[in-house]
C-alpha cells in the first residue's frame, strides 16, 4: 500500500538530500564505501522516548514529529526506521484488538484526534523517503510499571491468568500456549494488514533478573512441562516455540517480510559454556532471559540478528570488538547487524570509552573490516538527533554516499528484468532530463519493480555498479519515470544507465548505455 503522489524526481528512494550534487566531486575510481548496508535507528515509543514527544499531541503534531525524525534520520544516511508500534500490550496502530497506547494519545483506549491510522501513515512517510519501515514489537510487557491508565477490557485484566507480576510489571507468561498463539497472531495481523518491510522484536522474553526478586512460573512449568527436566530448559522451549511460530507465520502470509530480533548481546559467557563469548556479561540471553538466540539464526529461523553491543572497545568485561567477533562467527549466514548504544556518547562520560567522539565510527568502520556484517542499527533516534559529540554528523560522513538494503537471496534471489529505452533530454537551465521505461516482461516471480538506480559516469570512466559515489539518485516506482540531472558540469560528457530494484532490493542488470 504504497503512497501514491506525483511528485517528479523528487519523491527518490534516496539516502542523502542533494546526492545528485555530491557525485559532482572529484572522481573516485573505487567504490569508498559499501554499496549495500543497513543504516537503521530505533524509534522508541514506551514512555516517549522517541516519539511522540510526549503523549496527548494532536494528530497533526505527532505526524509533524514523525516527519522530522524521518528527514533527520535520513540526512544522517539512514536507509531504514524501526518504530515501536507494541511498547506494552497496547497500539499504534488502528487494526488491533489491543488499546491505543496511552503514549500515544495520553489515555488507554483513546482513538487520536483527528482520527487516523499512524502505522499507515508512518510507513507510507517512510517509504516517500526510500526506508524501510519495520513494525518493532515488545513481546512479554502487558503492563509496563510506568502505565498511568489501563483500560478495564485490557488483557492483564480481562485474562489475569496469562500474566507474571515482576519487578512492578505484568509479563505475559510464556508458558501457556494461548498466549504463544495470541503472540502470533498480533503479528499476522500486522503483516496481513500493512505494508510493512520487516517484523522486529527486542531483547525482553523473559524478564532480566533483579536482587530479590523470583519469577513464578511454577505451577504452569508443572501444567505444561511435557519433559523438560527443568524448568531453565522449559523456559528457553517456550521462547522457541514463539520465535519458531511466529518465523512460520511470517513466511506463510508473506514471503518477503523480514523477521529479526535484536538480543542483548551475550548468548553464553566461555566461562559456562565453551561456545560462548570471552566475556563477563552479568545477564546472558540463554542464561538469565531464556533466550537461545544463537539457536535461532541457526535453524534459519530469523531473517537477521542484531546483537544490542552498547558497550565500547574499551570496556573489559564485554568489548565491543571480542563481541563483534564472536557474532561474526555465529550468525549462521543471516544478516548480521550491530546494535549501536549511541545513547551513552556523552562529553565527559564516566562510562570508558563514551566520552571519546570517535567511539561510534571507529564501531563502524571495524564492522566494515568484516565481511558477515551487514550493517548497524542506533539506540535511538533522539540522542543522534541531539548529536552529541557530533555523533550525527560523524554518521553522514561515513554515510556519505547512499547505500542499497542487503539481499537475502534464501528470500528471493530473482531479479528484476532491466529498464529499456533510456533517454537523456536537455532542459534549459534545469540541466538534462532522464527517463526511461519499464522492463517489457515480468521476472519469473512477478515481482513489481519498486525503484529505480540511476547512475552517471565519467565518459571514459570503466562502468561499475558496485561504486555507490556514482549513484545520481535511487527513484521510487510511483508512476513517473524520470529524473533531472540539475549538477552536471556543462563542459563534460557523462555516461548514464539505469538499473531496476524489487521489494527486496535485488538489481537487474543495467538499461541500454546514453552518452551526453
Amino acid at each position: 500500500m504504497h503512497f501514491k503522489k506525483a511528485a517528479f524526481c523528487l519523491i527518490i528512494y534516496a539516502f542523502l538530500s542533494g546526492c545528485s550534487k555530491k557525485v559532482t566531486q572529484q572522481v573516485v575510481s573505487k567504490p569508498t564505501g559499501p554499496k549495500r548496508e543497513f543504516r537503521a535507528v530505533w524509534v522508541a515509543t514506551i514512555d516517549n522516548i522517541d516519539w511522540p514527544s510526549r503523549k496527548g499531541l494532536s494528530s497533526e503534531s505527532q505526524q509533524q514529529d514523525f516527519r522530522n525524525i524521518l528527514d533527520k534520520q535520513k540526512s544522517f544516511g539512514m536507509n531504514a526506521v524501526l518504530v515501536q508500534v507494541r511498547a506494552a500490550a497496547d497500539a499504534f496502530y488502528a487494526r488491533s484488538k489491543e488499546p491505543w497506547s496511552e503514549w500515544l494519545t495520553g489515555e488507554q483506549g483513546k482513538a487520536p484526534n483527528p482520527y487516523y491510522d499512524p502505522m499507515t501513515f508512518m510507513i507510507q512517510e517512510s517509504h516517500q523517503r526510500g526506508m524501510e519501515f519495520h513494525a518493532w514489537l515488545n513481546m512479554n510487557r502487558g503492563a509496563h510499571k510506568v502505565s498511568k491508565s489501563i483500560i478495564n477490557d485490557h488483557i492483564t485484566k480481562t485474562k489475569p491468568e496469562w500474566f507474571i507480576t515482576y519487578d512492578g510489571y505484568k509479563l505475559f507468561n510464556l508458558g501457556i500456549p494461548e498466549v504463544r498463539n495470541y503472540i502470533t497472531d498480533i503479528v499476522v495481523n500486522i503483516v496481513k494488514n500493512y505494508d510493512i518491510d520487516g517484523i522486529h522484536f527486542d531483547d525482553y522474553f523473559y524478564p532480566y533478573s533483579v536482587p530479590n526478586e523470583k519469577l513464578h512460573d511454577e505451577n504452569t512449568f508443572k501444567k505444561y512441562n511435557t519433559g523438560f527436566k527443568n524448568i531453565e530448559d522449559w523456559r528457553r522451549n517456550n521462547v522457541d516455540l514463539v520465535v519458531k511460530n511466529v518465523s512460520d507465520a511470517i513466511k506463510k502470509e508473506k514471503p518477503k517480510v523480514k523477521f529479526g530480533i535484536s538480543p542483548s548481546s551475550v548468548w553464553r559467557n566461555a566461562s559456562t559454556d565453551p561456545s560462548g563469548s570471552a566475556s563477563q556479561g552479568g545477564q546472558p540471553s540463554y542464561d538469565n532471559l531464556y533466550a537461545d538466540t544463537r539457536k535461532w539464526v541457526k535453524e534459519g529461523w530469523l531473517d537477521y540478528i542484531t546483537p544490542q553491543i552498547y558497550f565500547s572497545f574499551e570496556f573489559d568485561k564485554v568489548p565491543y570488538k571480542t563481541m563483534t567477533d564472536w557474532w561474526t562467527k555465529n550468525s549462521f549466514g543471516r544478516h548480521l547487524y550491530i546494535g549501536h548504544g549511541v545513547y551513552r556518547v556523552k562529553a565527559g562520560s564516566k562510562e570508558i570509552g563514551w566520552e571519546k567522539a570517535n567511539q561510534i565510527p571507529r564501531q563502524i568502520r571495524y564492522n566494515r573490516t568484516k565481511p558477515q556484517i551487514s550493517g548497524s542499527i542506533f539506540f535511538s533516534s533522539k540522542p543522534l538527533i541531539n548529536n552529541e559529540l557530533s555523533v550525527g554528523d560523524s554518521l553522514k560522513k561515513l554515510y556519505y554516499y547512499p547505500a542499497l538494503t542487503p539481499t537475502m537471496p534464501w528470500k528471493d534471489k530473482i531479479p528484476p528484468n532491466a529498464p529499456q529505452n533510456l533517454k537523456i533530454r536537455k532542459m534549459p537551465d534545469l540541466g538534462v532530463s532522464i527517463s526511461w521505461e519499464l522492463p517489457s516482461n515480468p521476472p519469473k516471480d512477478g515481482d513489481e519493480v519498486s525503484a529505480f538506480v540511476v547512475y552517471r559516469f565519467e565518459e571514459d570512466e570503466p562502468i561499475n555498479l558496485e561504486n555507490p559515489a556514482r549513484i545520481l539518485q535511487i527513484v521510487r516506482n510511483e508512476g513517473l519515470l524520470t529524473c533531472i540531472d540539475k549538477n552536471r558540469n556543462q563542459e563534460k560528457t557523462y555516461v548514464y544507465v539505469v538499473t531496476a530494484l524489487d521489494r527486496l532490493q535485488n538489481e537487474s542488470v543495467m538499461s541500454n548505455t546514453v552518452k551526453f
